[in-house]
């Protein structure tokens, strides 16, 4: 695979979602959990969306059971956790695995073409990956780098 654009994900509503709907898009990647100290950033990260969205920028969040049970909910109760509790309007996805033989593919491929601290795997929940309008990865961030840090990288990449 060349681009995120060849992966297709199933929204939270178990429908298939093509990734190549967002070509042309500045588009975050994030794996997310409900219960993870890093779990308000699901705010900066509304943020962000609400500031950039019009300009061509996404945020795709795919929650993750994989750490410590931090993402124990249904697809429906991550939904409402999401938007009461946090006002989450940008795309989510069903709950995936990113590490391991079960790796969702478009995970084992962004890992593949920027990798981190512990090399191909990802560290912890809240992991971002930034990808450019044609669905290259452009940069990877630990769950530590809060969304708000994300600004300057973002307005870089966003098209036109």
């Amino acid at each position: 695979m060349t681009s995120a654009h060849e992966f297709t994900a199933l929204t939270l509503d178990g429908e298939p979602q093509e990734l190549s709907a967002y070509k042309g898009k500045a588009v975050l990647v994030v794996n997310v959990a409900s219960q993870c100290g890093f779990t308000p950033q699901y705010s900066g990260l509304q943020s962000l969306y609400d500031k950039y969205g019009d300009r061509g920028f996404v945020v795709l969040g795919f929650p993750c059971d994989q750490f410590g049970h931090q993402e124990p909910g249904s697809e429906d109760e991550i939904r409402q956790f999401c938007e009461t509790s946090y006002g989450v309007t940008f795309p989510m996805f069903q709950k995936i695995d990113v590490n391991g033989e079960s790796a969702h593919p478009l995970y084992s491929w962004l890992t593949s073409e920027k990798s981190g601290m512990l090399g191909k795997r990802i560290k912890w929940n809240f992991t971002k990956f930034l990808l450019d309008p044609e669905g290259a990865v452009v940069g990877r961030y630990a769950p530590t780098t809060k969304p708000e840090e994300l600004e300057g990288d973002i307005e870089h990449i966003l098209p036109g």
